[in-house]
């Protein structure tokens, strides 16, 4: 005859301290915000008081300016942000490639893999703005210094992307190799990259739809394409101009994304 035997079930937090706990986040919530709200200086009864600024804004902006040869110039401008995207995006995938690797458990040493962390962690931490106003004075105005700052920035992002996506690979394919005594560089190659090129492919595919917004704001700091002729519209108070660049903004962003869908479902169908 078996007996049950009774297992010892832990006892439940008492009722009032999970009360206690759940009043003090709240209170640290609501004393972050409150400190938030007055470091940024936000004021209800000052928008309210810039609502007439605002119309006379809108006014002028509507409606657009569609003049041909607006039109011409802003789309010409479009196709070099869209171009300043693409070359930041594709000439990081080297330096990204290498630095994932050297970042990922097991494919390096444990120095070299701190090391490639820490130029990482310094890539993605400096904002592609500052890399353009840097390369701004370096080079000079244009799109030259969108790109650079695209692919030093993106470097850093996608790299690390990459390295998370190498580290949650499934890890037997790796284990059979190193147990047949290959080396990193080929367990890396035969054994990871095979089995989440598909996930790289779509990582690459999103950072390519943020660099083309980026690329806009780039613009903005003196590094070529639409970001700067809106920058320029704002300047010289032709906001006619202005929401005109802003509209062609939107087709090329809308594009972008079509297109990017477009491929992950090819690559999905054929995977």
């Amino acid at each position: 005859m078996t007996t049950a035997v009774r297992l010892a079930v832990p006892p439940k937090p008492p009722r009032t301290r999970l009360r206690i706990v759940g009043w003090i986040v709240a209170a640290l919530l609501v004393a972050a915000h409150v400190a938030a709200w007055s470091a940024t200086e936000i004021s209800l009864s000052a928008l309210a008081e810039g609502a007439t600024g605002m119309g006379e804004f809108l006014s002028e902006a509507i409606p657009p300016d569609l003049s041909g040869e607006v039109l011409a110039e802003s789309a010409s401008a479009a196709v070099v942000t869209l171009w300043i995207g693409l070359l930041g995006t594709t000439l990081s995938i080297p330096g990204s490639l290498v630095l994932a690797l050297l970042a990922t458990r097991g494919t390096a040493p444990a120095w070299i893999y701190q090391a490639a962390r820490g130029v990482l962690s310094f890539l993605r931490a400096v904002p592609d703005v500052v890399f353009a106003l840097i390369f701004v004075t370096a080079v000079g105005l244009g799109p030259f210094p969108g790109v650079l700052a695209l692919v030093f920035h993106n470097v850093g992002v996608m790299g690390k992307l990459w390295a998370e996506t190498l580290e949650d690979a499934d890890p037997g394919p790796a284990q059979a190799l190193r147990s047949a005594g290959a080396g990193r560089i080929q367990v890396a190659a035969h054994a990871l990259l095979p089995v989440v090129t598909p996930q790289l492919v779509g990582l690459l595919l999103y950072r390519f739809d943020v660099n083309v917004r980026s690329s806009l704001v780039l613009g903005l700091v003196g590094a070529g394409g639409i970001g700067f002729l809106i920058n320029q519209a704002i300047q010289l108070f032709q906001f006619d101009e202005m929401l005109t660049h802003i509209l062609v903004v939107l087709v090329l962003i809308v594009a972008v994304d079509q297109l990017s869908a477009l491929i992950r479902r090819l690559l999905g169908s054929t995977s």
